[in-house]
């Protein structure tokens, strides 16, 4: 195949990339990358600079969770090195994020001389990010290119998880052959005998059940299953519950769902609908120590029909080669028309207090805060959960739609959420991001509100100051708790953009709320003052399972 002046690798890789879906990427510049940059530029990608490599991938992390597909762009070395922590957490979720790394030339590979930012093995970093990626890549020669960025990108649309693509410096401006029509993978077919006989032991099992319950998991997200599975939900009229990671696989708003359930934090209603279900229908759910609330015995002992991506589990029996999709649209086919029994439940919005009056001079609290922010939100919100109580307390929010809600549920990397609402902010701009944030992780990645002030983003930050790492207080304390204290509201002010203002009372909080609705102008800061020990039960609930004390009592 003749190539053209204008094929070269760079314009095959950012052709590729925008045909999957992409228009930003997040990075931090370096002599190995610039020119890739440049290209990327001019190729209608928007770049969008970073504090540091790690947020960029955080803020690129929760950009893929919203539009599919994120990317993150660094130099060789101390760049890559630096957004590994993100591309693990991506890994850990199912996130499909995209790693470019500028490297150094293919001449200077094979030299003896050791170059700026090495640690002496040109495939170090490769054969690190091998860990925490579907593939990893080097475009070192353009024959090859095509393939090895096809097959890359293949696998992280399938399998949902991060790729590395490395791109020596003198490969960016390389001829190489034109990028044709981008088709997305397909994925495996389902075993066709293996998938009738999980249905058919499936629909077995739920048409005698007397108290059926759906559970629903982060892979409906990732795998575009919702629509179908409102289908089998309507279809089967049984209550839902969804995981922490999967909160929104379903509007909260839906008459049969009844909340998140997460073991021993749950509210007691949807504990009590979860763990006395005679069928559980688990759908794209991890059973993950902090998911399920350190609690997965609570779900043994009963039917548990369990899909996801690849496989599907019938109590002890294993189909191998059954698509979840497959299996959501197949039992969506079988309800019978009256559908299925279930126990008797409320759904979560009808127990939604709108009723929230603020007392003047009234301390705030964890409760108060919460109620307030429920009645705060609405369909054109993005809600952007930090590890912590805040993530916890915001379980019990009530979402309006999907991919409304960001966490990281399973990694839980303290210092993600400020990042992650840069990039959910350009991912859903018609949507206003809202950050629950605690002091102790707001400290660990602070300086991301800059690129928010920047670009006059109108996030609402809320930042729980309660004076150190309260999550930790409470499994056990100690001096490595403490923070230094910071004048946090005034950070808007020094990066130039926003506004931000401290509150104590309830009163003090609801003019905040009412100032930031009415203002669109950079990034408004809400410093919330709490008790260091004011925390939400859910959080009491397992950090009494985490404490060291309660440990030592099962040795």
């Amino acid at each position: 195949m003749t190539h053209t002046p204008h094929a070269t690798v760079a314009r095959y890789l950012i052709e590729r990339l925008k045909q999957a879906g992409l228009k930003h990427a997040f990075g931090v510049p370096g002599d190995y990358v610039l020119t890739f940059m440049d290209r990327l530029i001019e190729q209608g990608i928007e770049f969008v600079g970073t504090c540091n490599e790690l947020n960029a991938g955080y803020a690129a992390d929760a950009y893929a969770r919203i539009n599919g597909i994120g990317c993150v762009c660094v130099t060789w070395g101390v760049g890559g090195f630096s957004a590994m922590n993100a591309v693990a957490g991506a890994y850990a979720e199912q996130v499909p994020l995209v790693v470019l790394v500028g490297g150094p030339r293919t001449t200077q590979r094979r030299s003896s001389m050791l170059l700026h930012h090495s640690v002496g093995d040109f495939a170090t970093m490769q054969k690190a990010y091998a860990h925490i990626t579907a593939a990893s890549v080097l475009l070192d020669d353009p024959a090859e290119v095509p393939q090895r960025i096809d097959a890359a990108l293949a696998r992280c649309m399938a399998e949902k998880r991060p790729i590395m693509i490395e791109i020596p410096a003198d490969m960016v401006d390389h001829p190489c052959q034109a990028p044709g029509p981008f088709a997305a993978p397909d994925r495996p077919p389902s075993d066709a005998l293996a998938l009738a006989e999980a249905l058919d032991e499936a629909m077995g099992l739920l048409s005698k059940a007397r108290r059926a319950v759906i559970l629903g998991g982060v892979e409906l997200h990732r795998y575009g299953l919702m629509k179908e599975f409102c289908r089998l939900v309507e279809a089967s009229r049984l209550p839902v519950a969804t995981t922490l990671l999967g909160k929104t696989v379903i509007s909260e708003h839906h008459r049969q769902a009844v909340g998140v359930y997460e073991g021993y934090q749950s509210r007691p209603d949807v504990r009590d609908i979860v763990e006395n279900a005679d069928v559980l229908l688990c759908l794209g759910a991890w059973m993950s120590d902090i998911n399920l609330g350190m609690h997965a015995s609570g779900l043994e002992g009963r039917g548990m029909i369990l899909a996801n991506s690849g496989r599907l589990k019938i109590s002890h029996h294993v189909y191998e080669q059954v698509w979840i999709g497959d299996v959501v649209s197949g039992l969506a086919d079988r309800i019978p028309n009256s559908g299925l029994a279930h126990p008797h439940f409320l759904s979560v919005s009808e127990q939604f207090d709108t009723d929230v009056t603020a007392e003047p001079g009234r301390a705030l609290t964890i409760s108060y805060v919460m109620k307030r922010i429920n009645s705060f939100i609405g369909d054109d919100t993005t809600v952007v959960a930090e590890t912590g109580d805040s993530i916890f307390a915001a379980a019990d929010l009530v979402m309006h739609h999907d991919v409304g809600f960001i966490g990281q549920a399973i990694y839980l990397s303290i210092g993600y959420a400020l990042p992650a609402t840069l990039g959910a902010a350009l991912a859903a701009p018609s949507r206003r991001p809202v950050a629950l944030i605690g002091d102790g992780a707001f400290q660990m990645t602070a300086q991301e509100l800059s690129s928010l002030c920047r670009r006059k983003t109108n996030a609402i930050i809320l930042l729980m100051n309660n004076d150190g790492y309260t999550t930790e207080r409470i499994i056990h304390e100690g001096p490595y708790n403490d923070i230094q204290p910071w004048a946090y509201h005034r950070l808007p002010e020094v990066f130039g953009s926003g506004w931000g203002r401290r509150v104590t009372t309830e009163d003090e909080f609801e003019g905040a709320l009412t100032q930031a609705h009415g203002t669109n102008d950079g990034p408004a800061l809400i410093e919330i003052v709490l008790d260091r020990f004011d925390t939400s039960e859910a959080l009491k609930r397992l950090c009494a399972e985490l404490s060291p004390d309660k440990r030592k009592t099962h040795t």
